[in-house]
């Protein structure tokens, strides 16, 4: 496709002259064709911003003068394909730069694995550590269906003395996570098994259960915007209610967790149906910055 087409394609950019020109330009589009959001930014401006300073290679830390920097015709032409698979494809923006960020830890992803985005940003340098008794430190952690293997790397970041199994059901996304724990340097604290939760996870006692797992009932994953419905739909599908993983990986929690231990869970928005099945583990719900306070924490003296 030669760089004009690419442009009209891109919905009559050719006047676009800068970066800021591009960057409000791909607000109004965003807003008009009703692109979803959330699996890198919260807003149009943000995406749109990470990806015309990725696009142009530009840091991402750049100053705002950089917007008004006139562009070269090919640098147009690449922010016109960019955006061409972003708003008419529907392609997520991850996929296209082929990274996502969880704070200052970048991370390599594709197709095979969900863009990483998750509450245990929060939790992981925060509360964890306090679940525990006083005195007790993680000194062996498990992420159960880690995808890119973020949250394993982050535990490893987080507790450097610790040992962390990391399990997945795909073995395409376990390549991704292998990529990622091999240039995040934690390859040898971070080891990854391909397992249904833990069937195949060789039998150790954790200190920390940790998971992100699919918990969107089956019917609302039949009917997500485009861009999640390009993440792998077995990242997403918990089954009829939600629940299937989950209810799973709590019956295996019950020989697999120190006397101290805790199962720390994501659950998005199963809070009411985790208090209704689950009341008598005492669920404890974590806070987060957001107010959604959706990450759930059992200790082992309720699970056992």
């Amino acid at each position: 496709m030669s760089a004009g087409a690419g442009r009209r394609e891109a919905g009559g950019t050719g006047k676009l002259a800068t970066p800021g020109d591009w960057l409000r330009w791909a607000e109004a589009e965003y807003g008009r064709t009703g692109v979803a959001l959330g699996q890198v930014a919260a807003d149009a401006h943000d995406e749109a911003l990470y990806l015309i300073l990725h696009g142009l290679g530009l840091p991402l830390d750049s100053e705002p003068d950089v917007l008004e920097k006139k562009l070269t015709s090919a640098e147009g032409a690449k922010l016109a394909e960019i955006f061409r698979r972003r708003i008419g494809e529907r392609v997520p923006a991850a996929y296209l730069t082929r990274e996502a960020w969880l704070g200052e830890h970048r991370f390599f992803v594709d197709e095979r694995v969900i863009i990483p985005r998750s509450y245990f940003l929060e939790i992981i340098p925060g509360e964890l550590a306090a679940l525990l008794p006083p005195g007790k430190k993680v000194r062996r952690a498990v992420d159960v269906c880690t995808g890119s293997g973020c949250l394993a790397i982050l535990l490893a970041h987080q507790f450097p003395g610790a040992r962390v199994e990391a399990c997945d059901v795909s073995a395409a996304a376990l390549e991704v996570a292998q990529i990622n724990v091999a240039a995040h340097g934690v390859g040898a604290r971070v080891k990854l098994f391909e397992s249904d939760v833990l069937d195949a996870v060789p039998p150790a006692k954790y200190d920390v259960i940790l998971s992100n797992p699919p918990y969107e009932p089956s019917a609302h994953v039949d009917t997500q915007a485009p861009e999640f419905a390009a993440e792998p739909r077995l990242a997403h599908d918990g089954g009829r209610d939600g629940l299937v993983i989950i209810r799973k990986l709590l019956r295996q929690a019950r020989e697999r967790l120190e006397p101290h231990g805790v199962v720390v869970i994501e659950v998005g928005g199963l809070r009411a149906a985790i208090d209704r099945e689950f009341a008598a583990l005492k669920p404890r719900w974590l806070s987060t910055a957001d107010g959604s306070d959706c990450v759930v924490c059992f200790r082992a003296a309720q699970i056992g």
